[in-house]
């Protein structure tokens, strides 16, 4: 699969969405990238998020919402092994414990996986194929609504990141450089 930089300025449906999805992937991985332990460590102000906790949430968000939602697939480990209801905020304590490189590692990993995940799924279904987990509700979202709740999932985590990164080493900027 090629991984696309960004939306096209006049793609279809499906490139516009993944082009989205990846450029809020390439940004999280700049505004991670490059950072001690003490770096993915820092807070900003009175929240306890740090970069680390982020890399860590959105790998969890990646493999519950392509692996085990859409593709009704257990999606290893580690999200296979933490007790969610005991411990809802595992990923963001627990991210304390490992190094950048596990972090960023375990990220693009999950990433990978998630991109195999909607691939399957288009040459399934296209955008409009229904994901194999079904809501309390009794309803199963297509693959458009997985895509915009990434989308919208990373947009508002990459605003987390811009403020810890230019708060560790004033790294600032919309889009990494190419």
């Amino acid at each position: 699969m090629t991984v696309v930089q960004g939306p096209p300025v006049a793609g279809d449906e499906t490139a516009t969405l993944l082009g989205a999805l990846e450029r809020s992937r390439r940004t999280l991985a700049w505004k991670c990238g490059g950072l001690d332990a003490e770096g993915m460590r820092a807070t900003v102000g009175a929240s306890t998020m740090t970069l680390g906790g982020l890399l860590k949430h959105l790998a969890a968000v990646e493999a519950i919402y392509f692996s085990l939602r859409l593709r009704g697939r257990d999606p290893g480990p580690p999200w296979n092994t933490v007790d969610w209801d005991a411990e809802p905020d595992w990923e963001w304590r627990s991210a304390a414990e490992d190094s950048p490189e596990q972090l960023l590692t375990l990220w693009r990993d999950t990433v990978a996986t998630s991109r195999l995940m909607v691939e399957e799924a288009l040459a399934e279904g296209g955008l409009d194929g229904l994901a194999r987990w079904t809501s309390p509700e009794g309803e199963s979202p297509s693959l458009r609504r997985i895509l915009i709740d990434l989308i919208e999932e990373y947009a508002r985590h990459v605003g987390h990141a811009d403020l810890i990164r230019e708060s560790v080493d004033g790294l600032v900027g919309e889009d990494p450089p190419h």
